[in-house]
């Protein structure tokens, strides 16, 4: 499984939707996150109405109009998204859950790539569909917050907060994350895979 470049915007625009619903911003219009994300608008426009027709994006007309989620973040799954967009997360299509597909080998039943690979789509599938845009959103905010990094879409009124809050978190700031931790170790801290 090798996530896309359409699979990667998608995920990158919905975490966006999430942190400006967090931030305080009800709707984002495609320019500021293709802006943020240094993504071509027009690909992002269609793989928005991709993410609208699968009902996870609801757009708002008006001159104030924009994009938002459809459905609580965390009711979204990491896992959903990969699969809609790029298809089924099983790396080779014998072990796979939704596109199986019978593979060259003799005897299927003892082969040992597949049983590999079966643990590999395992892997894979039991992080991306345990873990939500809320909880991308969650630790991406945290982070931003503990580096003094201003939160993007912010108002004026919660950029007020997160700045009397960075004061708060000033000898938490100066730590940065090692490079090898993930989403799975900030947010469940000793947890291995």
């Amino acid at each position: 499984m090798k996530l896309s470049k359409r699979g990667e915007y998608a995920l990158r625009a919905l975490i966006d939707l999430g942190i400006a619903q967090e931030v305080g911003r009800s709707v984002l219009r495609l320019p500021e996150i293709a802006q943020k994300e240094q993504l071509p608008q027009k690909f992002l426009e269609q793989i928005v109405q991709s993410l609208r027709d699968a009902g996870l994006v609801e757009s708002e007309r008006g001159r104030f109009g924009g994009y938002r989620l459809a459905r609580s973040a965390d009711k979204i799954a990491v896992g959903e998204i990969v699969r809609l967009v790029d298809g089924p997360l099983a790396p080779i299509s014998c072990v796979s859950q939704s596109a199986y597909e019978k593979c060259s080998c003799p005897d299927e039943a003892h082969c040992g790539l597949r049983m590999l690979m079966l643990d590999v789509r395992n892997a894979i599938t039991g992080i991306l569909d345990r873990f939500t845009i809320a909880d991308v959103v969650e630790v991406t905010l945290r982070k931003m917050r503990r580096d003094g990094v201003p939160l993007p879409f912010a108002t004026a009124v919660s950029t007020r907060v997160v700045n009397g809050a960075r004061a708060a978190d000033s000898a938490v700031a100066t730590r940065r994350l090692h490079s090898v931790e993930g989403l799975i170790s900030n947010l469940l801290g000793d947890y291995a895979i």
